[in-house]
């Protein structure tokens, strides 16, 4: 009775349609839940999104959570994680994620997760980064170390959210280093990140990484667009 009475004065809202959430719902009302386009990339599209990867970086594995379209709920939901201080999807979706990944065999060869970094200053705008809890929580599902003193951001970007896809695999190249690189060493990683759109982030990342002695690299991202 309690706790209805608390969703009363004080709801909470859908992190996908921003609706009010029923007592028994839990981040993301039913609707939504159902409606999401899920990638399913993992099980049966796994060449799709490693073929964005192709020729540029060696990939073991790459799998995303969802499609993402421009304006659809997908964009909310991230929208809301990035930008509205809802640190709580990237928990909850790393959860989602985790489990599906952690029934796959070539997942289960991961022995650590490692979030793609954000710049010291955009940390400290945004005050969190928006991939850290989601991938604490698959490292957890993975039984995987979280390493995030490793894959360093070197320099600052301007917001990559208005400029075409040309200009954004230009302002990413080689914009990432490595720090304590011994913690790596003959590891299989997964990388994560939010979404995937022309792969220059993932990209620079690898190429960050590959010199670590003996590593593999496999990618899982919450979303990828189409």
């Amino acid at each position: 009775m309690l706790r209805d009475l608390a969703y009363l004065f004080y709801p909470i809202y859908c992190a996908a349609c921003d609706s009010p959430l029923y007592a028994n719902e839990r981040l993301l009302c039913t609707s939504c839940r159902h409606e999401l386009p899920l990638g399913n990339f993992h099980n049966v599209n796994a060449k799709k999104i490693e073929k964005v990867f192709y020729g540029r970086a060696k990939i073991e594995n790459a799998t995303a959570l969802f499609v993402f379209h421009k304006d659809s709920l997908v964009q909310n939901l991230i929208h809301n994680l990035k930008y509205r201080g809802r640190e709580e999807i990237g928990k909850e979706l790393g959860k989602w994620l985790g489990q599906e990944l952690i029934q796959k065999p070539e997942y289960q060869l991961i022995d650590s997760v490692i979030p793609v970094p954000l710049h010291k200053r955009r940390l400290q705008e945004r005050g969190y980064n928006q991939v850290e809890k989601f991938g604490v929580e698959i490292a957890k599902k993975l039984n995987a170390e979280y390493v995030d003193s490793v894959l360093k951001k070197i320099s600052y970007n301007k917001k990559q959210s208005k400029r075409g896809r040309i200009n954004r695999w230009t302002n990413t190249v080689e914009t990432f280093g490595v720090q304590n690189e011994s913690l790596l060493v003959n590891k299989h990683i997964l990388l994560v990140d939010d979404i995937v759109t022309t792969g220059a982030t993932i990209e620079s990342c690898v190429n960050a990484l590959k010199s670590i002695p003996g590593i593999k690299i496999s990618v899982a991202t919450m979303a990828i667009t189409e």
